[in-house]
């Protein structure tokens, strides 16, 4: 059964930023609906196209195509799986790295504070640790950290405080007992951009979603052919930061590094200058988009 449950994201923008042509293989990590790789096979003749995705509800939205192969796993193992279909080199390594709209709208999956459900968050549910897991065994600064660093949330302390006692009296395992004890920790007027930040950390934690990134961005450079494409969409400040850093230096720091003769040595050429962002259009139709950029990045 396919059912598309995710409207792809800056979806022409980011097709015509991988240069497509005849016989182009492509990783697309982030298959989620399909969106955006229906258009990819739209463009793509007879090349192949490596999709990846480790949640089961995107297994369902396969698309029954000889050219595309569907490997239910996270994208960090890309180089793994390329090598076990022999594939060494690719003209295009694409992700989306917003959570699906289906992921935000299912309660029990727990993603979302607007539901109650379990406080889930896994995007493999075979994965053994969940968001109930960390916010009820993490040491209180554990979770200061992580709140602080994967949320940016400027009253850290205070809110892993709060959930330390909250968590002594009963345990933390749904979305809704989360939500009132980070509600009452949220500066006046900015409640739901301060109850997202807490999800978002929490989520990134139990994915691991900067370590995955990482991992891809690092074997981008091995598996790239020169000139191909590396194309990233992001939705937050972090891990847009870490995209940016390595596109223009080769590491996650941004630190520049010259040859002997004051040449900055990078293995990308950026393609876009300034970030691409959803139009007016695209906003009306998909407000979730709105905090999406789009990087593009070539192989020296």
């Amino acid at each position: 059964m396919t059912n598309v449950y995710h409207i792809p994201v800056l979806a022409r923008e980011s097709i015509e930023a991988m240069n497509l042509g005849p016989g182009s293989c492509v990783v697309d990590a982030t298959f989620g609906g399909g969106g955006h790789s229906r258009l990819i096979l739209d463009q793509l003749n007879n090349g192949r196209l490596f999709a990846f995705d480790q949640d089961e509800d995107a297994a369902g939205n396969a698309i029954e195509d000889d050219r595309l192969f569907f490997i239910r796993h996270n994208f960090k193992y890309v180089k793994n799986f390329l090598r076990h279909y022999d594939v060494e080199e690719v003209d295009v390594m694409f992700a989306d790295l917003g959570v699906s709209s289906h992921d935000f709208d299912v309660p029990e999956r727990g993603f979302s504070f607007r539901f109650d459900g379990a406080l889930d968050m896994r995007m493999n549910r075979e994965a053994q640790t969940d968001a109930a897991t960390i916010i009820n065994e993490y040491s209180e600064a554990q979770l200061q950290q992580l709140f602080s660093l994967y949320g940016e949330i400027k009253n850290a302390r205070r809110l892993a405080s709060e959930v330390v006692k909250a968590r002594v009296q009963k345990r933390i395992d749904t979305t809704t007992r989360l939500k009132e004890i980070a509600a009452a920790c949220a500066p006046r007027a900015i409640e739901n951009k301060y109850l997202a930040q807490v999800f978002q950390a929490l989520r990134i934690e139990v994915n691991e979603e900067m370590e995955a990134l990482k991992e891809f961005l690092e074997a981008s450079l091995d598996l790239l052919k020169p000139g191909g494409r590396l194309v990233i969409i992001t939705y937050h400040s972090l891990e847009d930061r870490l995209c940016k850093n390595f596109i223009k230096t080769g590491n996650f720091e941004g630190k520049v590094e010259k040859d002997f003769y004051g040449n900055v040595q990078t293995p990308f050429v950026a393609v876009n200058r300034k970030v691409i962002i959803p139009g007016e259009e695209e906003l009306a139709a998909n407000p979730r988009s709105r905090s999406a950029k789009l990087r593009i990045a070539e192989r020296v």
